[in-house]
């Protein structure tokens, strides 16, 4: 099941916003993330220096290309290899989704109204499970 044409346009209408905040989105994003959920700096341990920066820039093309995900592909698999290396497990994605939605909030303020928060919430969900399939061939093939 795809996203819902709703989401889509929610998403894309967010876009610009994120792209020219996604660093802030993402450094509120880390902190959000440690503070609630300290279980997951484990993850982070070798990461680089930019690592804020690698996913500001994919949420930002994610929001811009939420409507011709083929472009993901590569990223997809990039990203699904990396979380294996670390031992991104399922039960972290939720985690990291409710730090996303709520630096989201944090950051856009107004412009993230419960309307679009629900749209990011879907779309970010979407993407964690096509995530999480991969990363489960992947794991099986160790």
């Amino acid at each position: 099941m795809g996203l819902s044409s709703k989401t889509i346009a929610l998403v894309k209408s967010t876009a610009s916003d994120i792209e020219q905040n996604a660093e802030a989105i993402t450094i509120r994003m880390y902190e959000v993330l440690f503070n609630n959920y300290p279980e997951t700096k484990f993850i982070f341990g070798n990461a680089a220096s930019d690592q804020h920066k690698k996913l500001a820039a994919l949420i930002s093309n994610y929001a811009a290309n939420i409507d011709n995900l083929i472009v993901f592909s590569d990223a997809v698999e990039k990203m699904a290899t990396a979380h294996v290396n670390v031992d991104v497990q399922p039960q972290h994605y939720p985690m990291v989704g409710n730090s996303i939605l709520m630096a989201i909030k944090d950051v856009l303020g107004d412009v993230a109204s419960d309307e679009v928060l629900q749209a990011w919430r879907e779309a970010y969900f979407f993407l964690a499970d096509i995530l999480i399939a991969r990363e489960k061939e992947l794991y099986s093939q160790k």
